[in-house]
């Protein structure tokens, strides 16, 4: 073996495993922990994270696809388009 082969085999067996994230997922946004407040069947609450480890709480407007809060540590362009794709798979009236 090659000093290069040793080092290669010691940079990939000391890595951390990858780790796949739960829920849904739009570009490095996933979200998770969905529910529906009962005073405001409208609304869909989830958590998001980034691939940089950022975290938030954020609360879509299913009827017109509005989020809030306006601003946060998660790119809101992807934050904003994994709401409104929770809000398609999660109709607002039961089938």
């Amino acid at each position: 073996m090659t000093l290069t082969t040793l080092t290669l085999a010691t940079l990939t067996l000391g890595a951390p495993p990858a780790v796949a994230a739960p829920g849904l997922c739009v570009g490095p946004v996933c979200g998770d922990q969905f529910s529906r407040p009962a005073a405001y069947p409208w609304q869909l609450r989830l958590r998001l994270q980034d691939q940089l480890g950022h975290r938030e709480r954020l609360v879509v407007d299913c009827r017109d696809g509005s989020i809030s809060p306006l601003a946060g540590p998660v790119e809101r362009g992807y934050a904003a388009a994994v709401g409104r794709k929770a809000c398609r798979m999660a109709p607002l009236t039961p089938p």
